[in-house]
């Protein structure tokens, strides 16, 4: 078509040219809790306060380019409260508010990816209200370029208050050991609980002996390995009255088994109903306990939600004697100068016990790898960091003599811990080695305290020793090791290969269910994943997860001017 032609189609309206898309305005989500119970006005003394969290989540998942970055308006309507409950703003100073009877506006810049904290209030009843009262707040916002989904609280006075009685278990276990779980609760409220939901979960070295019709079960890893984490969700139907105690009728039985070493136990207590089951369900998959499923039926009542939510939990930590067995290994490669060569070094966790530090976090121990010499290491998991040949911190981590590599906060028993690096090699020395460590993070005591046979904690990489027969290849192809020098710790040993093998979550030259995490130790720097384990869960978020109120936690700060 030619010049003439194509100006006359586009004369004629025939012809039309597309122009960019323009991308949709962001629309942001107002949320919180759905509703907030307050203690009745005492007869003496000040109000109790409660606090309510109006959280804004941008949806972006672009956490570098995500932000919205513009100035945007809040307004909360407080009038449908009045003679109900008193509100005031928390003292965080996040938003910058002007407040006209119960009306307030306020102004902030920049909403992050995900849920940030929009204001803080601070609640109580208001004097001449009255237990039954309610009310609610209504929350909307506005900005250029935006949209944002409004929100509305709804706030009680009293309820019901269930209260978890903290149990007298026995904490120092032999694998084996069993005891009762007399769970007991009180009704401090001013209202009864309409149906209960009884949260029970623990680690993997624990184990209850019997799953109960009236209970629905799953297994979860919270970035610590499969099957970490078991849980159970029995709901009890019935009315619950104020200041009435319950206790289970037959207490379930509590087991430490095997692999048990540091577990945690931890029981809590809601109101059954809807938006409670879907926070504890959470991200989980639950299957019915054996038997006939018991009925739930709404009671003909007002629910209401609980006047103090931080007693509904308990939990206990529990150290059984029980021992791990971390047995190092190495590998062999052979080459001539100039090539290079992968190997794949670590350890395996032989159990029985698995080892989880899931209150502080740490690192459950280091892989010490000195590189052979006639070598330099070309390529490494993001898990290890090189220093100086006596362990010192090393800017340059080029070339380095040495790597610590750390291992995640927990190691599943039966677990393999696989570390692959590729080597260059500067010269073709015959059986040049170099040291695999398993030890304390601690480089001073690096004894491993759960460890009864420290002969198999070091290995050996060997490169063109006597019994490698590695094909050998060139500078771009690189060389591949036949054999690992398994778990005895033998100095040229003759195990078999750990490179490649397929694991269980995917992890190239991973056999067990082991996971990386955030570590420490002698690393100096953040722990990532080798590219192919999941990474774990921060020690922060599981003492946040354990500490009760809900069962996670995000916290998360919006942009600052």
């Amino acid at each position: 078509m030619g010049i003439v032609a194509s100006a006359g189609l586009l004369a004629g309206g025939l012809l039309t040219l597309s122009s960019p898309a323009q991308a949709a305005d962001p629309e942001f989500t107002i949320g919180g809790p759905a509703e907030t119970a307050l203690h009745p006005y005492p007869a003496t003394g000040s109000p109790q306060k409660a606090s309510l969290d109006i959280t804004v989540t941008n949806p972006s998942e672009d956490e570098e380019n995500g932000d919205f970055a513009e100035e945007y308006t809040v307004r909360f309507d407080f009038g449908k409260l009045a003679g109900v409950a008193d509100v005031s703003f928390g003292e965080d100073g996040s938003l910058d508010c002007e407040r006209t009877g119960t009306t307030a506006v306020c102004h902030d810049y920049g909403i992050r990816p995900g849920l940030s904290t929009l204001a803080e209030l601070q609640l109580s009843a208001a004097q001449g209200s009255e237990d039954g009262d309610s009310g609610t707040i209504e929350v909307t916002a506005e900005a250029e370029g935006a949209t944002f989904r409004p929100f509305t609280a709804h706030v009680s006075i009293g309820g019901p208050d269930l209260s978890m009685k903290a149990l007298p278990l026995k904490t120092e276990l032999k694998p084996g050991d069993s005891q009762p779980v007399p769970i007991t609760f009180t009704n401090n409220g001013t209202r009864a609980a309409q149906g209960v939901l009884l949260t029970l979960r623990n680690t993997r070295g624990l184990e209850f002996t019997e799953r109960y019709q009236n209970c629905e079960y799953s297994e979860e890893d919270l970035g610590m390995g499969p099957g970490t984490w078991s849980t159970a969700l029995c709901s009890f139907p019935g009315s619950f009255e104020p200041g009435a105690t319950y206790t289970l009728e037959v207490p379930p039985t509590l087991r430490a088994t095997e692999r048990a070493f540091y577990d945690t136990f931890l029981y809590r207590i809601n109101e059954d109903g809807t938006d409670a089951r879907a926070a504890l369900r959470s991200g989980a998959r639950f299957s019915p306990g054996k038997g006939a499923r018991l009925a739930l039926r709404e009671a003909p009542a007002v629910r209401s939600a609980d006047l103090d939510p931080t007693d509904n939990q308990q939990e206990a930590d529990f150290r059984t004697a029980n021992t791990a067995d971390f047995a190092a290994y190495g590998d062999q490669a052979a080459g001539k100068a100039g090539d290079t060569v992968d190997v794949t070094l670590g350890f395996r966790n032989k159990g029985p016990a698995w080892v989880g530090y899931i209150r502080s976090g740490e690192d459950v121990a280091t892989v010490d790898f000195t590189v052979p010499h006639g070598s330099y290491v070309v390529s490494k998991p993001d898990t290890c960091r090189g220093v100086t040949a006596t362990g010192e911190y090393r800017e340059n981590q080029e070339k380095a003599p040495r790597y610590f590599c750390s291992t995640p906060m927990s190691v599943l028993e039966d677990a393999d811990f696989a570390l692959p690096f590729r080597l260059k090699l500067v010269s073709a020395d015959p059986g040049s080695n170099g040291a695999v460590v398993v030890r304390n993070t601690h480089l001073q005591a690096p004894a491993l305290p759960f460890d009864p046979k420290p002969a198999n904690n070091k290995a050996w990489v060997e490169l063109n020793g006597e019994d490698s027969h590695a094909t050998t290849g060139g500078s771009d192809g690189g060389s591949t090791a036949t054999g690992g020098s398994g778990d005895t710790g033998a100095t040229t040993g003759s195990g078999s290969s750990s490179s490649g093998t397929s694991g269980t979550n995917g992890t190239s030259g991973t056999t067990g269910s082991g996971t990386t995490g955030s570590g420490s130790g002698d690393t100096n720097g953040s722990l990532a994943s080798t590219g192919t384990i999941a990474v774990a869960a921060s020690g922060a978020a599981l003492v946040a997860l354990l500490a009760g109120g809900v069962l996670f936690t995000v916290s998360r700060r919006r942009a600052t001017r």
